[in-house]
């Protein structure tokens, strides 16, 4: 060796001897090299990272970790470490001094360095047990690397000592004095003994704190108190995966939320950070402006930006997210970075691996390179793996931290947004900021790395590319980058394709709506197959967008299959073609294909990332504008208690926020303490306006409001939550039984309750879903009077509901003697019955107080007070005794009104349709006032059904249990049920292809690995180009046939996704009404076609496409890896087996989890409506906390779902990506041991083998997909199991005369008829004979079953024992199409569907015009559709929606003109008519159907007492048949008592 080196001299002896190290058989490390680098680096690591310790240090949440075993053991073997260490300084000094060896620098230098750091190490391991710290991945991976680094100097050590025992037993032996060599070979080992201890000590945790800053319950997540080595290998998860392998997942086994996760600790620091950004936005404000609205939640209180400061601009969302959550962001970027450098070192070993084969003929490298460079591969594989599994890890924490921040500072800006902002955006509109903007945050935050990465990645991968081939490069970068505009146009096509098959599956879906809702009537008018053939026609359109759809997809992924091949073949060739001297060697062939390989994946992210960054950028502003929008201005309303009365206005001007519009003017009110005012007016004169402004809903114009002590209001529209009946009531105060009866009793909810199938633990749906009108407004009225406040705001509780609970309520609750009288009460109302025990009124008239005073004062002026009277008495729906005592108080104040008034009362009373049978009904169904008429008959069926009702319930709950949630797998015969629809052929003919591709794909390589092996193309361009054409030959192949392969895939799946739908269609619509659909909820099918169709239309064909690639990719991987190294098949066996056991485990915990977490978010969204919905109940009773609080569990509870799953994703990629390291392992082993001498085949199977690794991981992702989206298949599958009704069409039906019935007799002969199996009879045996032409009423109470008779006619219901009989025809024996068609019915609802006017009249389109404007004429339409535009092309909207409710009943009348069979069913319309329309009908039946047999079902007794017959029903049987005139004759007959009921006679 030359010069001495520096370190040469440090030592004492050579530093770095190549020939000792590398050119030998035997390698070895010098000593000093030993005693240097290989102690100091472990040493540099530490001191580099120990600022990470003590970061975490900062942010830990716990304190006090007791002493144990393992924190003493630790400190004891570090202790031993340091003394040994001290030992070493103090004998270097003694042992040289004695014996005159020279003292080197490194004698004293190294063991000082490492005093220092195992001085650190000694302090860390208190400061760990104060700060609560369990675990230190900084000190683990020191001692690791102490160990590691420690192993070549034990070999040296015990080689010397091995030396010296020699030399000291051989003859010739001089005296030697070994006692300093023998001293250090001690002093190591004892060293190497405790590092080795230290290390096993740091694998594992230490015990839990005994301080924590929250509960640490014992569902704790184990992640926080699991060593570092189970963090990066994510064993801490092995528990779930197993306990959701062996069962279904359930709630219960969650773990609790991370409480660094949860929003109590993530609000406060976004909070802090959003508010300086307000602060910094809106800091230029007027001088004492200074209005801070605060939402304070313990500590999270968010700043409003006011209006009144002067803009600099709007606050943003991102400042303060990039503040709170950059650093985890930061920390996560700088793993990516070093996994980006990572994957580039892995085509650098393997070109050593290509040339150490190369050399094996020539000067065979010694075998210990080919084994380390095989190692080095597997180790840089797997410090990739676990990198990247943090990284991941990181970036979905950062996502889910964001996520929880918007949705809570969504949801507390939502509840203070003012009525102006919230009009500019509806409910759905503010909800889909938080389910669809603040998620797609969550999702961008994996990817945004790539932003930096991309580029990185592609610059690195050219720089090594241009290292290989030179300029060449540059021809196949040219292609990469014309192939990205190529697939931007593409995509663009998809997606116009996309958003044109949307619209039509939201025509589709919205069609499937109306037929589902709708589908009694189409029944009964036999029509399905017209809606059916509408159905098939969308989907149709449907399908074929679909296909052209799958057409470009098919092209992409052609693009993408061949662009690898494509840039190699083009690179390739420039470069042969480019210089005669330029050649192919192995190691550049296969360097540069796994180089492109991993350039093709930041290739194909950067254009998606790019639209999902733009998508981001819209979900930033839409956001930002919401948070930013105006709030209400807590000054709108005073609480100055020095004021004399509780409430008042002085002087008040109002808007709803449009400055310009004023809604009140002029409002001066009082409102005395203990006092009940009424306020009253027509419609729109503004009396809700007057309780908003009291409450502080209004835009203040000018004026003051006052308010002195606790509000409790009553909405006009109830607002009901999703939650229990006891828990509307208590609204979050404590539950106090006896003041909770007494409120029941007072607001007549005790019977409502004995009715509900839990009682007051009755779950009331969405909206209050399943109650009637009355029963939400008195739930409301109960929440109001439980709340025991001080003010009560009555918004017109008493519209909804009947007379007589009215009263009862007015005299329980908020009249002089009821539960309210000590408080100060407000009560908007059109009752005039109450009004006198009003202290005081207010007469509302276009938005002013046009007059005010009590009762008689009112009375008196003669004013607009009277008018009203007389208004309210006119509409006809005043009550007897409210007549009577109205008469009665008028002769009292003012005589000369009794005159006008009589008269106001006779005019009222020619039009009256007294309905006794529904005065009885428990309750009305809409509220409002000016409902009130149309409600009180539309109580139909209260009563009688509210016994049927509980009934429903109890199997309405089992019902809606009775949707499978899907636990387990999936049978096999729902594959077999889906690979049938797709058709044999398809199947097989995908799988060839597929096979196929991959055969075109390995020949291509193994093409290339001959080529580059072939010596002889040096001399022979011919032999080159006969390469070069194949190789392109093999290329075109691929291309087609994966081209092929998709188009085939996506056609079969789209087969099979349109003989699905057909099937599942045509079983719905033939569905039994009473057995199918009474069961189903709508929701549930219509679920079904939109979104289960969606998951087989669009989903389903891309994953199966992708697992069928992927698969034979595996495969690929390992007949290539066989053929180049045959043995590789032994370890093939443990390593498949390995990987099925964590794909088994992952599939089952995933799926469940992922079914918990989508259960788990819906609530979030739903509470979330419902309180913008109900935002003003909340203000009034100013429980905005507790709604809060309630918003944040839900969110937490979401995460602890959400957690897990995304944790189940990293412990799978761990696992799969070690199997694929261990396939790279012993690929490149046994290569390299196996004396494998074709360096070409070397190259090939390793490069596979490097790309197994991300294929294993998609693929099992694939296959669980497969399963969650098959699901899709076995759901539809179910429906084909549905009740079906009779067949449509009979053989026996063409024998039938063609004008059958003739005659329009209609015999029921010992009738039963039951709705559902296991239900009571409805009709017991029912005998009535009816001639043609006879014009028959039907009477009865409620639940009578007047409506099941109608039915049974047109075999909705079957009959259940006897028989009907028209014209001496058994209806049973007939195709319901034939019976359906030939009968007429005007249904109770007129039910009207979306589509042209002339659609619903005609929808076979079998009539001519004139025949259809000649029915219009007859329903006295004519004129209403010749002023039309577009005649009988005039669109009507869903339900009808664009026609008053009258003209809806005159259509169902003129489709009864068109049809105009022998026999006619009229269930009479109660609520709909007003009095003209409904004389119009009568007439035109009178005239029309003179020769018809009709059947009128009754509500009102004036319309059937020209009738030929009248049988009464009760309790489904026959009590009275004979004509109206004998009956009334009989004053015991029930018929007379309901006419007299009915002021007839």
């Amino acid at each position: 060796m030359g010069e001495n080196t520096p370190m040469d001299e440090f030592c004492g002896s050579t530093f770095w001897d190549a020939n000792q190290t590398w050119w030998t058989t035997d390698p070895d490390f010098t000593p000093c090299f030993e005693q240097t680098v290989l102690v100091w680096t472990p040493c540099a690591f530490l001191w580099l990272f120990i600022l990470i310790d003590f970061w975490y240090l900062k942010a830990s949440l716990d304190r006090n970790i007791p002493w144990n075993k393992l924190s003493i053991g630790k400190v004891l073997f570090n202790v031993g470490l340091i003394v040994i260490t001290a030992l070493d300084l103090i004998m270097a000094f003694v042992k040289k001094g004695e014996s005159n060896i020279p003292i080197y620098a490194v004698d004293i230098w190294t063991p000082i360095i490492k005093l220092a750091t195992f001085a650190i190490l000694l302090i860390f391991i208190p400061l760990n047990r104060k700060y609560g710290v369990q675990t230190s991945g900084c000190q683990f991976l020191f001692w690791l690397l102490m160990v590691i680094f420690s192993i070549p100097r034990c070999r040296t050590e015990a080689r010397m000592h091995q030396e010296r025992r020699d030399i000291i037993n051989s003859q010739e032996a001089t005296p030697h004095d070994f006692s300093w060599e023998t001293y250090q070979f001690c002093s190591f080992f004892i060293f190497f003994t405790f590092t080795v201890f230290m290390l096993i000590f740091n694998c594992f945790a230490d015990q839990l704190p005994r301080q924590t800053k929250y509960k640490r319950g014992p569902k704790e997540i184990p992640e926080l108190s699991a060593s570092f080595l189970s963090r990066i290998t994510y064993s801490w998860f092995d528990k779930m995966a197993l306990k959701g392998y062996r069962n279904p997942l359930e709630e219960k086994d969650l773990w609790d939320l991370r409480p660094q996760d949860s929003c109590k600790e993530v609000m406060p620091t976004f909070a802090y950070y959003w508010n300086k950004n307000v602060r910094k936005n809106y800091r230029r404000m007027a001088v004492g402006q200074e209005t801070k609205a605060q939402f304070s939640n313990g500590k999270v209180s968010f700043e409003n930006p006011q209006k009144n400061g002067k803009k600099k601009g709007m606050a943003s969302i991102m400042p303060p997210i990039y503040k709170s959550f950059g650093g985890i962001f930061l920390f996560g970027s700088f793993f990516k970075l070093i996994t980006d450098i990572l994957t580039f070192a892995q085509p650098q070993v393997l070109s050593l691996i290509i040339g150490y084969v190369e050399d094996y003929q020539k000067a065979p490298q010694p075998e210990w390179k080919g084994i380390m460079y095989s190692i080095l591969l597997f180790v840089l594989a797997s410090a990739q793996t676990f990198i990247l599994a943090q990284y991941f890890h990181r970036m979905f924490i950062v996502g889910l931290r964001i996520r929880t921040a918007l949705i809570n500072c969504i949801y507390r800006k939502a509840l203070r947004i003012s009525n102006a902002a919230r009009k500019s955006s509806t409910v759905g509109e503010i909800v889909n900021l938080m389910a669809v903007d603040a998620q797609r945050f969550m999702d961008l935050t994996t990817y945004l790395n790539m932003l930096w990465s991309a580029p990185l990645q592609i610059a690195l991968a050219l720089y090594f590319l241009w290292q290989q081939l030179g300029p060449s490069v540059l021809a196949g970068l040219a292609v990469m980058i014309i192939m990205i505009p190529l697939n931007g146009f593409i995509a663009s096509r998809i997606k116009t394709y996309q958003i044109r098959q949307m619209k039509y599956k939201d025509e589709r879906v919205k069609l499937m709506n109306e037929v589902l809702s709708g589908i009694k009537v189409l029944k009964l008018y036999a029509w399905e197959p017209s809606f059916e053939k509408q159905v098939l026609d969308i989907r149709d359109k449907e399908i074929a967008t679909l296909r052209a759809t799958a057409y470009l997809n098919a092209s992409t992924s052609f693009l993408w299959s061949c662009a690898p091949f494509l840039v190699s073949l083009v690179t390739f060739a420039t470069y042969v073609l480019s210089n005669e001297a330029n050649q192919l060697s192995v190691s550049k062939v296969f360097v540069s294909l796994s180089l492109f390989d991993i350039m093709k994946l930041p290739l194909s992210v950067m254009p998606m990332l790019m639209v999902d960054i733009a998508e981001t950028q819209v979900s930033v502003q839409r956001i930002n504008k919401f948070l930013n929008s105006e709030e209400l201005d807590p000054d709108n309303v005073q609480h100055d208690s020095s004021k004399p009365h509780p409430m008042s206005i002085e002087n008040g001007h109002f808007s709803w926020g449009d400055e310009d519009e004023m809604t009140l003017k002029n409002i001066n009110m009082e409102v005395r303490k203990h006092n009940l005012v009424a306020i009253v007016g027509t419609v729109g004169s503004g009396k809700s306006s007057v309780i908003q402004a009291f409450l502080g809903e209004m835009e203040k114009i000018s004026g003051t409001v006052n308010t002195v002590g606790k509000m409790a209001y009553v909405p006009q529209q109830a607002w009901i939550q999703n939650a229990t009946v006891r828990d509307n009531i208590l609204f979050g105060k404590s539950y106090d039984r006896k003041r909770y009866n007494q409120v029941i009793d007072a607001c007549a909810l005790r019977t409502d309750i004995e009715i509900l199938s839990a009682g007051d633990r009755t779950e009331i749906g969405e909206k209050g879903i399943n109650l009637s009108g009355g029963q939400k407004q008195r739930i409301s009225l109960a929440r109001a009077v439980y709340s025991n406040a001080d003010i009560y705001l009555l918004d017109d509780p008493l519209s909804a509901v009947d007379a007589h609970v009215g009263k009862h309520i007015f005299e329980e609750v908020i009249g002089p003697k009821g539960m309210l009288a000590k408080k100060t009460r407000i009560l908007v109302t059109h009752g005039i019955t109450f009004l006198p025990q009003a202290d005081n009124i207010y007469v509302m008239k276009l938005g002013e107080i046009s007059e005010s005073g009590t009762y008689s004062e009112l009375l008196r002026n003669r004013g607009a007070f009277a008018d009203f009277l007389m208004q309210h008495l006119q509409e006809g729906e005043a009550e007897e005794e409210e007549i009577d005592q109205i008469k009665r108080q008028l002769s009292q104040t003012d005589p000369a009104l009794v005159a006008p008034f009589e008269k106001a009362i006779l005019l009222a009373r020619t039009e009256s349709l007294s309905d006794s049978i529904s005065v009885t009904s428990a309750d009305s169904l809409m509220g409002g006032s000016l409902r009130r008429r149309k409600m009180r008959q539309n109580s139909y069926d209260s009563a009688a059904s509210a016994a049927s009702l509980k009934k429903k319930q109890e199997n309405e709950g089992k019902l809606i249990e009775t949707e499978k949630s899907q636990t387990g797998g999936v049978d096999f015969s729902v594959y077999k049920h889906y690979i049938k629809s797709v058709g044999i052929f398809l199947s097989v003919a995908t799988l060839v292809l597929n096979f196929v591709f991959q055969a075109f794909q390995i020949g291509s390589n193994l093409w290339l690995t001959q080529w580059s092996n072939d010596k002889e193309v040096e001399h022979d361009t011919g032999k080159r180009n006969m390469y070069l054409g194949v190789y392109g030959a093999f290329g075109f192949g691929q291309g087609v046939f994966s081209y092929i392969a998709v188009v085939i895939i996506y056609c079969g799946c789209l087969r099979a996704a349109k003989i699905l739908h057909n099937k599942f269609l045509n079983q719905v619509i033939h569905g039994s009404v009473c057995r199918f659909f009474d069961v189903t909820p709508l929701g549930r099918i219509l679920n079904s076609f939109s979104a289960d169709m969606d998951v087989i239309d669009e989903e389903l064909p891309g994953t199966l496409d992708s697992f069928m690639s992927f698969i034979f990719m595996v495969l690929a991987t390992i007949v290539v890896i066989s053929i180049s190294t045959p043995i590789f098949l032994a370890v093939i066996v443990p390593i498949a087996f390995v990987y099925y056991f964590a794909q088994r485990f992952y599939v089952a915990t995933s799926r469940q989890l992922m079914r918990l977490e989508s259960v788990s978010r819906s609530p979030i969204y739903s509470h979330f409506g419902e309180t913008v919905t109900g935002v003003s109940t909340i203000r009034a009773y100013a429980v905005e906390e507790r709604f809060i609080e309630e918003s944040d569990e839900k969110v937490d509870k979401n995460q602890v779902c959400k957690y897990p799953s995304l944790i189940a994703n990293r412990w799978l990629a761990v696992r799969l990506e070690m199997v694929g390291n261990l396939i790279i392992l012993f690929a490149s082993l046994f290569a390299v041991l196996g004396g494998q001498t074709n360096p070409g085949l070397v190259g090939l199977s390793v490069s596979y083998a490097l790309q197994v690794t991300q294929t294993l991981n998609w693929l099992v992702r694939m296959s669980s997909d497969i399963e969650t989206n098959i699901v899709s298949v076995e759901r539809i599958k179910e429906y084909g199991e549905t009740k079906q009704e009779a067949p449509w069409v009979l053989e026996s039906d063409k024998q039938r005369p063609k004008n059958w019935p003739e005659g329009g007799r209609v015999e029921f002969k010992d009738f039963q008829v039951r709705y559902r199996e296991g239900l009571d009879l409805v009709l017991r045996g029912v005998t009535f004979n009816i001639s043609g032409g006879e014009k028959v009423g039907i009477v009865g109470r409620t639940g009578a079953g007047k409506s099941s008779l109608t039915l049974a006619l047109f075999r909705i219901i079957e009959s259940a024992g006897g028989k009907i009989m028209i014209d001496g025809i058994d209806i049973a024996t007939m195709g319901l199409h034939m019976l359906r068609s030939r009968l007429t019915i005007i249904p109770q609802d007129p039910v009207l569907f979306s589509g042209s006017l002339r659609s619903n009249l005609d929808p076979f389109e079998i009539k001519t015009d004139d025949e259809i404007w000649k029915a219009l004429e007859l329903s006295h339409l004519k004129t209403f559709a010749k002023s039309l535009a577009a005649g009988l092309n005039h669109e009507i909207s869903e339900g009808g929606e664009n026609l008053s409710v009258g003209q809806r009943q005159l259509v169902c009348l003129a489709r009864a003109l068109l049809r105009k069979t022998k026999v006619l069913v009229l269930d009479e319309a109660t609520a709909a008519v007003d009095l003209e329309t409904d004389d119009l009908i009568q007439k035109t039946i009178r005239s029309e159907f003179k020769e018809c047999t009709v059947l009128t079902i009754a509500h009102r007794l004036n319309t059937i007492l020209d009738s030929d017959k009248v049988i009464v029903l009760d309790k489904g049987q026959i009590t009275e048949f004979a004509s109206p005139n004998e009956l009334l004759s009989n004053p015991n007959s029930a018929f007379y008592s309901m006419a007299k009921d009915a002021n007839l006679v």
